[in-house]
């Protein structure tokens, strides 16, 4: 059984912790592909996107071009609504009954997961991978009630840069590129200009 991981997100921008926990999930030996699906409507999160829907869509494109397992994935795009990842599991499973399927999210998210949209029979669907983040308060408690639950989640050994991507924005306001985004993301972005300016959030 081929085992497929989803690595959902708003991706606004895709920097570089995205881009070292998707090579991370490349890297996975037991990983045979892993989907980079950026958020229509994210379900966790009240924002109006900064830019369309379409840049997010080129950034991500552009981050799977150099990681053979990795492929950019629009089915969040694909359908009316919030992006629950319930729903997202589940069409996947109807498709691909044979696959074995997890979803990869931060840590602070995974701390959340009993109060995600029909949690308890999300668990039944999905694994999940996981990366602790650095200072976080009751990361291993959250995680072993989890397991008590029934959720198989497996932390993952790495070192992921915390980036904060409200600063990011700001800082691309004013027109500042740094080496928190990856360097065809840096490139992209700083051609296009399209978070420079005083109407974006």
């Amino acid at each position: 059984m081929s085992r497929t991981v989803l690595y959902g997100g708003t991706f606004n921008p895709f920097h570089i912790g995205h881009y070292e926990t998707l090579k991370v999930l490349n890297d996975l030996p037991e990983v045979d592909r892993v989907l980079l699906m950026p958020d229509r409507i994210p379900p966790h999160k009240k924002q109006s996107f900064a830019v369309p829907d379409e840049v997010r869509i080129e950034m991500c494109r552009l981050a799977v071009q150099d990681l053979c397992k990795t492929e950019l994935c629009l089915v969040e795009f694909e359908r009316e609504g919030k992006s629950y990842t319930f729903d997202t599991v589940t069409l996947f499973k109807q498709k691909y009954p044979q696959e074995d399927f997890w979803f990869a999210c931060g840590g602070d998210m995974i701390m959340t997961l009993d109060t995600w949209y029909r949690s308890k029979e999300l668990i039944k669907l999905c694994g999940f991978y996981t990366i602790e983040r650095k200072g976080s308060c009751g990361f291993t408690e959250s995680v072993e009630r989890l397991r008590r639950q029934g959720a198989k989640i497996h932390v993952l050994d790495a070192d992921i840069p915390e980036i904060s991507s409200t600063q990011l924005r700001e800082r691309m306001k004013k027109g500042i590129y740094d080496n928190f985004l990856p360097d065809k993301i840096r490139d992209y972005l700083s051609k296009t200009k399209v978070y420079e300016g005083e109407t974006l959030p």
